[in-house]
């Protein structure tokens, strides 16, 4: 379904003619909308009883019911859309100077952004359809790295992967260790991630970009 969505939000964006950054953030949001439109409905028609109960704790995210079974048939296309994301690193540097500058360079824009998007859609659709939309990891975690890295994305991509798992982790356990019953830890992620996020916007206005 990530992979659906992305595609319709890549096709509403070249409707217009080339997608620039702008026209995929646009397609983006009206992919999102139309989805999030869809998922009410099946909220809406599902069991109250057994479905909408399973519905709405997918939704907060948990990594309660996760089996070895969901991991060995995610585990490859996973790492393959991690390998492939390294792999751009380079390249995404050169593309955060602008689409010119990255072809001047020999890097060509177009192909590398619609490679990163396929990559990272493959890997955050597998991640979610596993353990649920567990939220502020990808925001919080790559900010908070770069602080301490810099910019450049062949460190950058790794060192977040590595210190997001870390954070997860972290998170779970505390998680099961909080209360008696375990908290999803979607609801977790965002009440460690809404400071720190704080934190990283004080630093970024003392002059880091």
């Amino acid at each position: 379904m990530g992979l659906v969505a992305v595609g319709v939000g890549l096709m509403i964006a070249n409707l217009f003619g080339h997608a620039s950054m702008i026209m995929l953030v646009l397609g983006g949001m009206i992919s999102g909308a139309l989805f999030t439109s869809a998922l009410s409905i099946v909220k809406y028609t599902a069991d109250p009883n057994e479905q909408l109960p399973a519905i709405v704790y997918w939704l907060m995210g948990s990594l309660g019911g996760v089996d070895m079974t969901q991991i060995r048939w995610a585990m490859i296309p996973i790492v393959g859309g991690l390998i492939v994301l390294m792999l751009f690193g380079r390249a995404l540097d050169a593309l955060s100077m602008g689409d010119d500058e990255a072809r001047a360079l020999g890097v060509p824009a177009q192909q590398v952004r619609y490679g990163v998007i396929g990559a990272a859609t493959l890997v955050s659709a597998l991640s979610v359809s596993i353990a649920g939309m567990i939220g502020w990891v990808g925001l919080v975690i790559p900010h908070a790295v770069r602080l301490a890295l810099g910019p450049g994305n062949a460190r950058l991509l790794p060192a977040s992967a590595f210190v997001g798992a870390i954070f997860l982790i972290a998170a779970d356990c505390l998680s099961r260790s909080v209360m008696r019953s375990e908290i999803p830890i979607g609801i977790l992620t965002e009440l460690l991630g809404i400071p720190v996020f704080i934190i990283v916007l004080r630093r970024a206005r003392k002059g880091w970009t």
